[in-house]
């Protein structure tokens, strides 16, 4: 019995013990550059232990945006829609998970939703949600939103603060709000070795945030590596949009706005009508922040426009400050209606808009239309004719 004792106590004391009971290590990671000029390709290599999976997290560091999303689905529990807006401004300008290789065909499954795949449910079942963190940690206000609140510009009553799960729960729903596209957020660019080696190379694509971005390894939410960082940079005449949280190469959109400026006041526009949709289609920009960019840019337009229209006597002041009272009003409650619609909802309702304009403008150059007209405009003119002889004959 003590010799038994003893053989168990010699053999926990081996080098074999001790390495099958010693916890395994981080995994590490290296980068082949530290900088990139607008974008470009950052090969990653690194060691996790043997037989697991490694998740790429990779997000800008110094950037953040504002993200948020109606929510103004029945809720399948409660049989009541909520109408609860969140809002956050600490959205990662950039945030991707890498996958493993061997996950590509359930990322093509996943895109088969089209636009209503989850976010949850795809690191759910790529195993990817133990390297979900960084949005984890942003702050998400959430309004009770009304249709009072909104017509007076408010988003609504500010709720109590969320617990941590129910915060984490909500930035997925932000970070799908923000990116909308799988291949955004997730990409099977991992390719990992029987010996816990690994590989991949990241793309960071031309026209996004400038500045410092991470990487950090991840195996389990108990193994990650440290961050490794390199530095996005940009230079003129490419420009940071903020409140966009993309790049953007300044001189295409003032080419754009120039053409549009000139057939805009030609119609008795800013241009903003038509400049809003080919913004939104052209150019990775949100489209509330298309919208209320767009709005103060057709000042100038309009300011010119204006100048040169009261000079040739073209303006009805009156009538402009009848229908700019209706404007005003319109002014408060529109951007609240744009936070609230998403992307496909606003590309939906401008449609329309257009087409319904579009059509009275042709419905304008049919032959009953210019015939009555023709008809109107001569009575116009005997009447001013009349007018004129009448206010000769007084003097």
């Amino acid at each position: 019995m003590l010799f038994s004792v003893i053989a168990v106590c010699f053999w926990m004391g081996s080098p074999a013990y001790s390495q099958d009971q010693a916890p395994l290590a981080s995994p590490t990671i290296q980068i082949d550059k530290t900088e990139l000029k607008n974008g470009g390709v950052i090969k990653v290599t690194g060691q996790a232990p043997a037989g697991m999976p490694v998740y790429l997290e990779v997000w800008a560091a110094d950037k953040s945006v504002r993200a948020n999303f109606f929510d103004s689905k029945k809720d399948e529990k409660t049989g009541q829609i909520p109408y609860i807006f969140y809002l956050t401004y600490d959205m990662p300008a950039y945030y991707k998970i890498f996958v493993p290789a061997d996950k590509k065909d359930k990322i093509a499954e996943l895109k088969k939703a089209g636009k209503k795949w989850k976010y949850s449910e795809a690191l759910k079942e790529l195993g990817a949600d133990v390297a979900y963190s960084v949005p984890a940690k942003m702050q998400t206000d959430r309004f009770k939103a009304t249709l009072m609140a909104s017509i007076i510009g408010s988003r609504g009553d500010l709720l109590e603060p969320m617990d941590d799960k129910e915060n984490k729960k909500r930035s997925m729903q932000l970070v799908k709000a923000r990116f909308r596209d799988i291949d955004k957020v997730l990409g099977p660019d991992v390719v990992i070795n029987p010996d816990g080696t690994f590989s991949a190379e990241i793309t960071i694509r031309e026209g996004l945030a400038p500045g410092q971005y991470n990487i950090v390894a991840v195996c389990d939410k108990n193994m990650k590596s440290a961050p490794a960082s390199f530095e996005n940079k940009i230079s003129f005449p490419m420009l940071y949009l903020k409140t966009a949280g993309t790049s953007q190469n300044i001189i295409w959109p003032f080419l754009l706005c120039l053409v549009i400026s000139i057939f805009g006041v030609l119609m008795g526009a800013g241009g903003g009508f038509i400049l809003n949709p080919i913004l939104v289609s052209l150019f990775p920009l949100p489209h509330t922040v298309v919208a209320g960019t767009v709005t103060p840019t057709v000042l100038f337009s309009q300011g010119s426009g204006i100048y040169n229209y009261s000079k040739i006597k073209f303006i009805n002041w009156k009538l402009g400050c009848a229908i700019g009272g209706a404007m005003l009003l319109g002014g408060f409650i529109g951007p609240k209606l744009t936070e609230m619609i998403t992307l496909d909802q606003f590309k939906f309702a401008f449609g329309w808009i257009l087409l319904v304009l579009a059509g009275l403008m042709y419905w304008q150059t049919t032959a009953g239309y210019l015939a009555k007209n023709k008809k109107e405009q001569a009575i116009l003119k005997e009447f001013k004719k009349r007018a004129e002889e009448a206010a000769k004959a007084k003097k």
